[in-house]
């Protein structure tokens, strides 16, 4: 399907946008990643305070989605990302000026409240536009280009560090925000006429929420995403401290690992780009569980048996992220396919499944477990063993039907 008329955005221009409103969220994790050991020695505090950083950040993230959601299904797209993306450097400059940790949690809830629109809205200007196999294969894209900027950002990170402060990270974060809000306002054209817009009604909101998450078509790919980027941001929460504390890397060669997670995730998502239209969004899935089959089996294992080895953490790293490719474009076109005329909720929705699978990953990474290795071998394993068994009962229910 092409774009309607009245959207008149080509899908290389809906996809470049897109992915680039995505990739903030991604910045402002692996950007800062290699800082968190350098900002817990700075305010003195413990490796749990560090991590809450990442968590405070997670929970704005997952909860201005529902917000931001409904806003732009009655205003539009573009006006509410551009609000958002403001707030998102107002919360970059509070972080970088940060003087306390409390300040700076502060800080990071402005981020991540800002910075919720990249999914939302990403993912609604897409369904406004495209459907089925072209969808997925715009959502494979915007996936790709996430990659590009998480790909430099560790490297940077640590350039930063290795130059001065962490607290020059923020800068360069804010500026990114600037850089989209510049492009929101010159390269980007409505996707939503005001034709299709919905009243701003809390009851209306309401039940369209009630609608999505009553309807197992929505609510189980919306779950198996939250489940994978709970794993996902769980080993990217305590990566930094196996790599930096417990082996001795310095924040550069930790920023240098993080390279193979980026390759994994740029192979996977043009194995899924080639592959979508051969196998469909059932097949993509079924490869993706396949895989996060097999690399929670390997957390549980390599790391407990070669605790000093570097490629018994990345492999199932890889796979998992891997995996993560295959997952995000065909689970995201699934929930939302039924869903066009509340596109907005929709992808508000799935993108708080998928961020607060986030916040709750990193949260009992930091919460639940003595070491971070500890984390690694346990949580990773039991996190894929639950995305299995949800792909199995709904196997089941929809063989009942």
């Amino acid at each position: 399907m092409s774009p309607t008329p009245s959207a008149g955005m080509s899908a290389r221009r809906t996809a470049l946008i897109g992915g680039l409103m995505v990739a903030t969220g991604p910045l402002s994790l692996t950007l800062y990643s290699p800082a968190l050991p350098t900002i817990v020695a700075d305010f003195g505090t413990t490796d749990t305070a560090g991590k809450l950083t990442l968590t405070v950040y997670f929970a704005a993230f997952a909860l201005a989605q529902l917000i931001c959601g409904p806003l732009s299904d009655r205003y539009g797209r573009r006006a509410v990302g551009m609000v958002f993306f403001a707030i998102y450097v107002l919360g970059s400059l509070i972080a970088a000026a940060a003087p306390s940790l409390e300040m700076l949690f502060i800080g990071r809830f402005v981020q991540g409240f800002g910075v919720s629109a990249g999914v939302a809205l990403s993912r609604a200007m897409v369904r406004d536009q495209f459907i089925g196999s072209e969808a997925i294969r715009i959502l494979t894209l915007v996936s790709l280009i996430l990659t590009i900027t998480p790909a430099i950002a560790p490297t940077l990170g640590s350039v930063i560090l290795l130059l001065g402060s962490w607290h020059f990270m923020f800068v360069v974060m804010a500026g990114f925000g600037l850089a989209i809000l510049a492009l929101l306002a010159t390269g980007a054209r409505e996707t939503l006429p005001e034709d299709k817009r919905v009243k701003l009604r809390l009851r209306t909101i309401l039940a369209n929420y009630r609608a999505l998450l009553v309807a197992p078509d929505f609510v189980v790919p919306s779950l198996l995403l939250g489940l994978a980027f709970a794993g996902f941001h769980a080993f990217t929460a305590i990566l930094p401290f196996i790599f930096i504390d417990d082996l001795g890397l310095t924040p550069f060669q930790f920023a240098m690992i993080m390279l193979a997670q980026t390759a994994s995730f740029i192979l996977g998502s043009l194995a899924a780009g080639s592959l979508s239209t051969r196998l469909g969004s059932a097949g993509l899935m079924a490869v993706a569980l396949s895989l996060f089959g097999l690399s929670g089996l390997i957390f549980g294992l390599l790391p407990r048996l070669f605790d000093t080895s570097i490629v018994a953490i990345m492999a199932p790293v890889g796979l998992w992220t891997i995996g993560l490719a295959f997952l995000t474009p065909s689970a995201t076109t699934a929930a939302m396919a039924g869903f066009g005329s509340i596109a907005g909720a929709a992808g508000a929705l799935t993108g708080f499944f998928q961020v607060g699978g986030g916040f709750a990953g990193s949260l009992a990474a930091g919460a639940l477990f003595p070491t971070a290795r500890a984390a690694l071998t346990i949580q990773l394993p039991f996190v894929a063993l639950l995305i299995l068994a949800v792909a199995w009962a709904e196997r089941r229910r929809k063989s009942r039907q």
